[in-house]
């Protein structure tokens, strides 16, 4: 079913509106729990009121940029309410991003204000300050700083200059009553991985946030008696950032842990009774490592969990078998994370799948030939394309990468290869980019990785397109579970038995470990590094005519 421009959403609430509801409703229920700190809904409600007050002082307001550069606390989340209040932007920043990142971020989107915490002790903010190019910096007026009692930390030199605010002085300001953002105000902006590329500056509105939030807390089932959200994934992705605001929209209690740690996830989820948890599959897959007990969370009812590395695929097996019941997911900064689930009472081979059913009633997926340009029927793969009450404004000042983002009727082209189903459903297989063109014949890699892991030295593998004189080739990466050198003529004969002649790879490589990226959500392997080492190596070999050679 097509989206027309005529056809509008239900998008009139803010977030301000969408906490203070909670606030007047249940003032003295627990809204979020921090390292043990308890935080009523009226006490987060009137915080992000008293930091509004203190961020209009400094003279932010409507449009304004502001980067938080923070950890997984509470004060995150009051100081971005107060930033939803005024309708100035959040600018997330990664906590696991280093000097050139952060300074390309803080300049092109123009933060006026950035906002960290300087003694933590987990991450040395301040070093990796002290690195950004000088350049990078000079639209910052403010530093926002927030501190539990350490001592004063020295700034670099170069940002003495510039004011610096402390969170607790603004948090005493004078109430701000009046808020003065629209359902249709710009409130947050989500960095894409940017792997190869810079990365793209995705923003949302109040609306796309608010409206998100209501939908996922009611399909996810949150809004349940005792129900307990343990928020383990960083607020600065749209994977936590979803999350989050739907426990907020509903008064579902929610534990936050600033960094991840399995030890003390395992230890929270007996302390405060967790019922809900989303996370990676390497996240669950060392919280469950942590305990031996066949069943360690009988409260545990739920988690939605990403598929980020291979080496976890059976996840939802392991899980399964020590009574945690996960289901896979579907979303992407531009539509929000959480866009889809598949359903938590489905098969274990069902719940493994990447996809589902749409959070939103009001929301749309189909799939187009990117070929053809056609649309295609159930069951027949191709890029995925999606739209409803969650997706994006646009790419933040880049009119021309968001014009070429969206179809005429108001579809966000993902690229991402899958299927729908005729139950209402769909499958997410993996990355456009990633997907074979092969023997006329689109193909999935996942489908050749998983032959390839049969053979018995065979650990882990990834595979990638590269193009030939003959056309475009499969390519396999392998990380072998012996220690004895892998016959590339051996597994090359073991795909040929399995697999039609065309998705054979043409090479080999034996690597001790994949090229990875760091995302907010978790580690993403490179697929294009992978393509670079492979043309490399068919180069070396004398497979591909090197393209630097001077020979006629």
């Amino acid at each position: 079913m097509s989206l027309t421009s005529s056809q509008a959403f239900n998008r009139t609430s803010t977030v301000s509106k969408l906490i203070d509801a909670r606030a007047e409703i249940a003032p003295q229920n627990i809204a979020v729990i921090d390292r043990g700190e308890i935080w009523t809904c009226a006490e987060l409600a009137t915080e992000s009121r008293r930091l509004a007050g203190g961020l209009l002082n400094l003279g932010i307001g409507s449009g304004d940029r502001v980067g938080f550069w923070l950890p997984n606390i509470a004060q995150y989340l009051a100081l971005h309410i107060a930033c939803a209040r005024i309708g100035a932007i959040t600018i997330s920043i990664n906590t696991r991003f280093r000097s050139s990142e952060v300074g390309d971020i803080v300049e092109r989107s123009g933060c006026r204000a950035l906002v960290l915490w300087p003694s933590f002790k987990d991450i040395a903010f301040l070093d990796i300050l002290a690195e950004v190019d000088n350049t990078q910096l000079e639209q910052l007026e403010f530093l926002i700083t927030y501190s539990e009692g350490e001592q004063e930390t020295q700034l670099p030199g170069r940002l003495f200059s510039r004011p610096t605010v402390s969170y607790s002085d603004l948090a005493m300001s004078k109430m701000f009553t009046s808020d003065s953002a629209t359902a249709q105000s710009g409130l947050v902006v989500f960095t894409t991985s940017g792997t190869t590329a810079a990365p793209k500056f995705v923003l949302h509105s109040q609306a796309s946030i608010s409206h998100h939030a209501h939908d996922v807390a009611s399909f996810f089932g949150w809004n349940g008696p005792n129900t307990v959200l343990l928020q383990v994934l960083p607020l600065c992705g749209t994977f936590g950032h979803a999350g989050a605001m739907a426990a907020l929209s509903v008064g579902c209690p929610m534990v936050l842990m600033p960094i991840f740690s399995d030890h003390e996830a395992v230890q929270l989820m007996h302390l405060h009774r967790i019922t809900h948890c989303n996370g990676s599959d390497e996240m669950f897959a060392r919280i469950l490592a942590v305990t031996d007990d066949s069943c360690p969370f009988p409260l545990f009812r739920s988690g939605g969990y990403a598929a980020f590395n291979p080496l976890y695929q059976d996840i939802v097996v392991r899980a399964h078998d020590r009574g945690m019941n996960l289901v896979g997911l579907y979303g992407m900064s531009e539509i929000q994370a959480l866009y889809a689930r598949q359903d938590p009472k489905a098969s274990v081979e069902q719940r493994a799948r990447c996809g589902g059913y749409l959070t939103s009633a009001q929301s749309w997926v189909r799939v187009r030939d990117p070929d053809t340009g056609k649309l295609l029927p159930h069951g027949s793969e191709g890029e995925l394309e999606v739209t409803g009450p969650s997706r994006m404004i646009g790419y933040l000042d880049d009119t021309t990468a968001t014009e070429s983002v969206f179809t005429s009727d108001g579809f966000i082209r993902s690229g991402d290869l899958g299927y729908t189903e005729s139950d209402g459903g769909f499958v997410f297989l993996g990355r456009m980019g990633d997907a074979i063109r092969l023997g006329g014949f689109l193909v999935n890699p996942a489908e050749i990785e998983r032959h390839i892991e049969q053979h018995p030295v065979v650990e882990r593998v990834q595979v990638v397109a590269v193009d030939t004189q003959v056309g475009t080739r499969a390519y396999a990466f392998v990380i072998s579970s012996e220690t004895a050198p892998l016959d590339e003529d051996a597994l090359l004969t073991h795909c040929a038995s399995g697999m039609a002649s065309f998705k054979v790879p043409i090479g080999v490589q034996l690597l001790d470990e994949f090229p990875v990226t760091e995302s907010a959500n978790g580690i993403k392997i490179q697929k294009s590094r992978l393509r670079e080492m492979a043309y490399a190596q068919l180069i070396q070999d004398g497979q591909l005519p090197n393209p630097n050679s001077e020979d006629p």
